[in-house]
């Protein structure tokens, strides 16, 4: 009598292995925590919402938001302008370089016309006045 055997190409340590990848948080490795997101602080009124963004070591020019209704989105982008004179060498550069990305949803939309940015020490302070709520109006019939 002959045994047969199923041969399987993808194995349980394979599988273990592409369960892990994707499972697990990605972190980038050498770049600090805080580099990979920027990070705020959301407060609200009757009338607006005030956000406080850090995002230190970036220029005004190259920071972007975007508001559609409640949606509310940052972007910013620094850029690697080390300079190295002659002489010189690096022996470590641990500051972050690239694009950082922030979306988030407020509860009502917001007044995209009376919204106010400004950026100071590397913070971000936007204020977002709330759209007023459109009342239904009563027709009278004639």
């Amino acid at each position: 009598m002959v045994n047969v055997t199923r041969f399987t190409p993808f194995d349980d340590s394979v599988d273990e292995l592409l369960r892990g990848f994707f499972v697990r948080p990605m972190a980038f490795e050498g770049a600090p925590q805080s580099a990979q997101a920027i990070r705020v602080d959301v407060r609200e009124s009757e009338k607006d919402y005030v956000i406080h963004a850090e995002i230190p070591g970036v220029k005004k020019e190259d920071i972007h938001v975007t508001i559609d209704a409640e949606q509310v989105a940052i972007s910013a982008e620094t850029r690697n302008e080390r300079v190295v004179k002659d002489g010189e060498r690096v022996l470590r550069a641990e500051r972050h370089y690239g694009k950082v990305y922030r979306a988030f949803t407020l509860g009502q939309p917001v007044d995209d016309e009376k919204a106010s940015a400004k950026y100071a020490d590397g913070v971000l302070e936007l204020t977002l006045p709330k759209k007023q709520a459109v009342t239904a109006k009563r027709l009278s019939i004639n």
